[in-house]
């Protein structure tokens, strides 16, 4: 089968997230051309890398590059506009990994009404936005890349440490605000290492937007609670962070519909405390491999407990590990042909 991708985002390419921080979204579009080409398909890749490749059995080309007249499917990413890439495709898909309220627009809804392609989602939570809207969906949860699946034992941190990867408008306010007045105190030796590229950046001297002042100031008073500041890396440094940090906190969003950093932090086998909200609930599997806390007492005391018995951590650890052994974007690649025929 002749299979086109094509994404109009922002600069990346296969090789990307091993190099520096790359979105999940990125990452998982990233990923997929690659075990479609090992199951025998032939993949073309469009999107705004800087030059043409060849990577993992697929042709990645530039945007502006010359475009196939045919293919058998044609995966559009996030934009509908896409759907229009190529001029004939057997099967057209829209991979679209937020919420549907945001397609509402006039036309928008006229061209899904067009083409009628399969929209293929990320989570449950998703799916059930865009299924009030009468479309045809499909469910490919992400997978997750060797980094995070097969990666040697690193040592846990010898400091209780718990790791935050959510976009500072993600409840970053708030979880700040409990880990000063109710985690940091029951556990005095915990560090919380907050992950962000906006906030390492203002941190080393750099500007921050003016929506994340306050927070920015908020973050950096509670050095005394110990809360760092780190810089995203690529997966593989990512992976080992995971893996030395004794918890994940993840405040969660409603509009979280993929909880990508979720998913390979219990791949690495850092156990979570996360709130009911978005797709955070579908990554975990609750009471073994991390806990939901239905409101800030629950969070604030399950985060104190883990962070203060590594014996409890390590049970819940090797539940996570357990949860995405498997977990491969071959395994992806086999769901979704099921989807294509």
């Amino acid at each position: 089968m002749h299979i086109t991708l094509v994404d109009d985002s922002i600069p990346f390419d296969g090789y990307t997230a091993s190099a520096r921080p790359l979105g999940g979204a990125e990452k998982a579009f990233a990923a997929l051309p690659g075990a479609l080409s090992r199951r025998g398909h032939t993949v073309a890749v469009y999107n705004r890398c800087r030059w043409s490749m060849f990577i993992e059995g697929a042709q990645w080309e530039t945007f502006e590059g010359r475009k196939p007249l045919t293919t058998d499917a044609l995966i559009a990413f996030r934009k509908p506009a896409l759907l229009e890439f190529v001029r004939q495709a057997r099967k057209r898909v829209l991979w679209h990994t937020i919420p549907g309220r945001f397609l509402d627009r006039k036309d928008t809804r006229a061209m899904l009404d067009n083409h009628k392609p399969l929209v293929l989602l990320c989570s449950e939570s998703q799916a059930i936005d865009w299924k009030a809207r009468g479309l045809a969906v499909g469910l490919l949860p992400p997978a997750l890349k060797s980094d995070f699946l097969n990666q040697a034992q690193v040592e846990l941190a010898e400091v209780p440490r718990a790791i935050v990867t959510s976009h500072p408008s993600h409840g970053l306010d708030w979880l700040v605000d409990l880990w000063v007045e109710r985690i940091h105190p029951a556990v005095p030796t915990a560090e919380l290492h907050i992950h962000s590229m906006a906030l390492a950046a203002a941190a080393e001297g750099g500007g921050i937007e003016p929506a994340l002042e306050f927070l920015a100031a908020k973050v950096f008073a509670a050095s005394a609670q110990n809360v760092r500041v780190e810089r995203p890396q690529g997966d593989h440094l990512m992976a080992q962070a995971f893996q030395q940090a004794w918890l994940h906190l993840y405040p969660g969003h409603p509009d979280d519909s993929t909880a990508f950093t979720l998913m390979e932090s219990q791949a690495a086998g850092c156990p979570a405390v996360i709130r009911p909200l978005g797709a955070a609930p579908e990554r975990v599997a609750d009471g073994r491999s991390a806990y939901v806390a239905p409101d800030s007492d629950a969070f604030a005391n399950l985060a104190s407990t883990i962070l203060g018995n590594p014996s409890v951590r390590a049970s819940l650890s090797a539940e996570a590990r357990a949860l995405y052994g498997g977990r491969t974007w071959d395994a992806a690649a086999e769901r979704l042909e099921a989807f294509l025929a």
